[in-house]
């Protein structure tokens, strides 16, 4: 099985600076239709119109953004799972005040033809208790 790390690595920071960019167009080429989201605010499901409205009407925009601590899986082939922390600054469209936030982050891609494509993307805010991480994986 090739390790496509490095690829999938580079795809994700991709998509990462979509969002800073408001460059919705790139985003959706790299989503699969439809795609899954889990995080603080619940499940949903969308298709590429449904993340075109989040991207460019959601309440919340991304100013910035580091990844870290980056690892991959590849249960088959055509399938990669990526795990990551992320330091993000988020702002409320069309105001100045920022959010930071510091995230752990879960993306699982899918090959598509020639293309890899984000099928499911999760978040939930990063442990900052002593001890948090318990080692396993």
């Amino acid at each position: 099985m090739q390790d496509n790390s490095h690829e999938l690595f580079a795809l994700e920071k991709k998509f990462w600076q979509s969002m800073v960019d408001t460059d919705t167009d790139t985003a959706i080429e790299l989503l699969h239709e439809p795609a899954f989201m889990v995080s603080s605010h619940g499940s949903m499901k969308f298709d590429h119109a449904g993340y075109r409205k989040m991207a460019e009407q959601g309440t919340m925009v991304v100013k910035s953004f580091k990844l870290s601590e980056m690892e991959a899986t590849f249960p088959s082939d055509g399938a990669a799972v990526l795990s990551y922390k992320v330091h993000q600054i988020l702002s409320p469209r069309g105001k100045s005040e920022k959010v930071e936030q510091h995230m752990t982050d879960t993306s699982t891609w899918i090959r598509d033809g020639d293309a890899w494509r984000c099928v499911m993307h999760t978040e939930a805010p990063a442990s900052t208790a002593k001890g948090g991480d318990t080692g396993q994986r």
